[in-house]
């Protein structure tokens, strides 16, 4: 189900910037979707971090066939825990974070419950306390499970490429002129991504 804000926001952002005007049309009939619960999420954009888009997704079909329901409490006790994710294509380090977010999970020292009243940098300054979690990957949540309208993710490589793309002649800017440029879009700066995002790939990345 799509964003109650989309069909608003695709209307404001096509009226103010002609180039945004011209992708949202090229995708008429699709839109950002939540997907899945917190710990999916998180635990999916962890698999994806630094690699492609077709190495994520082969790497979590396996994941997900060890723990086909991908609660916390299947990746904790899953027998020989560390050799079986590993033998998906997990690196070390990403084996490591996914047990340590099922054990924040697991413990309570997150709350979700708490996150749709909380704000976006509030949100962000919990999750990044988890091992793996950085910025990007707590923004990639708040767009993807949140389904906050106004995410702008500047480290992206996929925005920076698509903003330089059609923006600045492929000539790559400074990230503080890519925020200021991002200022036009508020307040739904997630949707001028996920639109910018299409322009490169036109099959919805999930996380």
């Amino acid at each position: 189900m799509r964003p109650e804000f989309w069909l608003k926001a695709k209307r404001q952002l096509a009226r103010n910037d002609p180039v945004l005007a011209r992708i949202i049309r090229a995708y008429p009939r699709i839109s950002l979707e939540r997907r899945g619960e917190p710990f999916y999420t998180l635990a999916r954009s962890i698999v994806g971090q630094q690699i492609s888009v077709k190495a994520a997704q082969s790497i979590w079909n396996r994941v997900a066939a060890l723990a086909p329901d991908m609660q916390p409490a299947q990746i904790i006790g899953l027998p020989a825990r560390k050799r079986r994710l590993k033998a998906t294509g997990l690196s070390d380090r990403k084996v490591e974070y996914i047990v340590d977010l099922a054990k924040h999970f697991a413990g309570g020292t997150i709350h979700p419950h708490r996150w749709p009243e909380m704000g976006d940098e509030e949100v962000i300054e919990e999750l990044v306390q988890v091992r793996g979690i950085g910025r990007w990957t707590a923004e990639m949540f708040l767009m993807f499970n949140l389904l906050r309208p106004d995410v702008f993710p500047v480290g992206d490589l996929g925005l920076q490429k698509a903003v330089h793309l059609h923006y600045y002649n492929d000539e790559r800017i400074p990230l503080d002129k890519l925020r200021e440029h991002g200022e036009t879009w508020r307040p739904y700066r997630s949707v001028a991504t996920w639109y910018l995002w299409r322009s490169l790939d036109p099959v919805p990345v999930e996380y």
